[in-house]
């Protein structure tokens, strides 16, 4: 997963509005109590910081899932 797809699965889920407010100050444990904002800043892989989320937030499973384009593994 791409930075720029994160953003815009934050932006699907939540709204632009709330998903800025959220990437900023949802503190998540699966991140090392981070941030999503804090913890893309600090190297962690955009994919890992969405599923933290995800599961922070209670998003469906369906909704979690992210299609790997073979060309990015």
């Amino acid at each position: 997963m791409r930075l720029s797809e994160f953003w815009s699965r934050m932006d699907d889920e939540f709204g632009p509005a709330y998903a800025a407010s959220l990437a900023r100050s949802q503190v998540m444990g699966d991140v090392g109590g981070r941030t999503a904002v804090d913890a893309l800043e600090a190297g962690v892989p955009p994919r890992q910081v969405w599923l933290a989320l995800c599961a922070a937030m209670d998003v469906p499973e369906e909704r979690r899932h992210i299609r790997v384009d073979p060309r990015h593994r």
